[in-house]
Formats: structure tokens, sequence, C-alpha cells
């Protein structure tokens, strides 16, 4: 058996399985799971191991709430291209790297981090991923991820990331996946804790990108966001969308009456 079916392709029942999901997100009932990290930690970063295996230990200790994972996110966030598992999964409809969808996934949830004493370090990880909502892919996830608490610490840097991706689209930059709605959806996500700031964001976002797809999604925000902001951004989308578009629009409308 190899390090890896030990680790990640047993459960923790000591049976083998070939959901390593079912290990991964076990670990939240099983106190046992902090036998497997040391195993983990090794195989992570150990050259000489498959990419894949090196990036699973990674995502199930930072799913674990483990300082090694959220450390390893780090790194790799500082440094993409060069990450040993990059573009090892690759995302079907744009063909671009897709694995820092599956970390922001892994970073999103706190309850590991908090009973372990490394919740600092993860919104120090989800902060690290934020920054790259610009220029890597992130699965239509950046807007439905993080709790209310990990945004407001993270909104300076969301700002500060949508600003740059809406000077790359305004510069006339062709991202090889959909940047504008990525950025709406980021902005759809601050809108539940800073309504006028969330529609600022996707305003900008969409003034320079805007697209049937990144329109549908700013529908969100109608929904989110509260007080007179979220009825002129309905204005908005109604005057720049199609019928589709509007038709959400009411829709948003009607259920916020």
């Amino acid at each position: 058996m190899t390090r890896f079916s030990e680790l990640l392709g047993t459960d923790f029942d000591g049976e083998p399985t070939t959901d390593i999901d079912d290990v991964i997100y076990g670990a939240f009932d099983e106190p046992g799971h902090r036998d497997r990290v040391p195993g983990l930690v090794e195989l992570m970063n150990d050259p000489a191991e498959p990419e894949i295996e090196r990036f699973l230990a990674c995502v199930a200790l930072s799913t674990w709430g483990e300082t090694a994972g959220y450390e390893a996110v780090i790194r790799a966030a500082a440094d993409p291209g060069s990450t040993p598992w990059y573009d090892f999964s690759v995302d079907r409809k744009f063909s671009v790297d897709s694995t820092f969808a599956q970390l922001a996934d892994a970073v999103a949830d706190g309850d590991l981090a908090r009973e372990k004493g490394t919740e600092e370090l993860r919104v120090e990880a989800a902060r690290a991923l934020v920054r790259l909502a610009d220029s890597q892919y992130f699965e239509d996830k950046l807007g439905e991820l993080f709790d209310n608490a990990t945004l407001r610490a993270l909104l300076d840097d969301i700002k500060q990331a949508v600003d740059r991706g809406v000077r790359s689209l305004a510069s006339g930059a062709k991202p090889r996946f959909d940047l504008p709605t990525q950025l709406v959806d980021l902005a759809g996500a601050v809108s539940v804790i800073d309504g006028p700031l969330g529609v600022e964001l996707a305003t900008s976002v969409l003034k320079v990108g805007s697209s049937p797809r990144a329109l549908n999604h700013a529908v969100a925000l109608v929904y989110r966001a509260k007080g007179p902001e979220a009825r002129q951004f309905a204005e908005y989308l109604t005057a720049v969308g199609d019928e589709k578009v509007c038709a959400a629009v009411r829709e948003a409308l009607g259920r916020a009456e």
C-alpha cells in the first residue's frame, strides 16, 4: 500500500476507499484524523511524489485547519505558476488551472481552524487567494465561500483585486477565463455585509466588462444588498440587460418587497 493510499485512500474504519472526499470531510467527525497529519505534511512536501497526491494532501490539511496546509496555500498563491501541482487540474470550460478554486473550498470552512487555534492563519490563506481573483480562475466559487467575518477581514484585499481586474479589462486585456463574472461574484459576496460597496464594485466591473453571463450573476446583488442601492442597481441592470436579466431583476425585486 502506498503512503497516499494509507493516508487518503483508507477511511477512518480502516477500509480502502476510492472516495477521497469521504476521508477529507469525514475528519470533521473523527478526531483520529490528527494521526494522519504528519504523514500528509511529508507527502505534500515530497518532490518525488506525484503532483496530484501532493495537491490532495494540501487540500486535506487545509480542510482540517492545519498550519502546514494554510502555509502551503499562501506559498502557492505567492507564485501560482511555480506551484508543483499547477495545471494538473484544468477546467473544461476555459482550459485553465482550477486548483486554486479547490484550495479556496478547503480554506473556506473555519470549524476545525477555530478548534485548533489556526483561525488567524486561515484568514491569511483566504487573503492570499482573494488577491489572485483578478488573475486566477476560481470556478464561480468566490461569491459563495467565505463567511461574513472573513469577508470583513478581506474587504481591502477584495477592493484591490477588483480594481486591478477593472484596470486590466479597461486596458483591453483578454483573460483566458470569464474575469468579469468572477469579479461580479466577489462583489456579490461583499454586498451581503456592505451593500453600497458591493454595488460600487459590481458597477465598475460591468462598465468595462459587461456580458450576458456577468449581468445574470449581477442579479444576486439585488437580492443581497439592502437599502436604496439595491433598487438603483436593479434599475441599472434593467437598462443594460437583456430580457432574461430584466425578468430576473423583476423577480428579485418582488421577493425583496
